[in-house]
């Protein structure tokens, strides 16, 4: 027969249960973060060029894309937009509250 193992007491059992209980919680993947993009709420020179170069050329022109091409706040690219209409550089498709799709003007008009 095997010697007999000392039994703990219930104090000893309490202390070794609230022990085992503060172990660390197990971490779950933090997941994919986004990168923080920094986009200009004025124009500077550079960009207010590049404005007028690039989006009269473009075929589908809303503000989605203008905010990725040019590197702009969303609000900018909506007042660069009335800009754009106003000086005749682009025309109107769509203009829904939701959604603003506008392209580029022919030479016939």
């Amino acid at each position: 027969m095997p010697p007999k193992v000392q039994q703990k007491t219930k104090e000893q059992k309490a202390a070794a249960a609230m022990a085992g209980s503060k172990g660390k919680k197990k971490k779950w993947s933090k997941g994919k973060a986004r990168e923080k993009v920094e986009n200009k709420v004025l124009f500077n020179k550079e960009t207010y060029e590049k404005l007028y170069a690039e989006v009269p050329k473009m075929k589908l022109i809303t503000i989605a894309a203008m905010v990725e091409r040019l590197k702009i706040n969303a609000g900018l690219a909506r007042r660069a937009i009335v800009e754009l209409t106003e000086a005749g550089l682009i025309k109107p498709i769509i203009n829904t509250s939701t959604m603003k799709v506008y392209t580029r003007t022919s030479a016939d008009e």
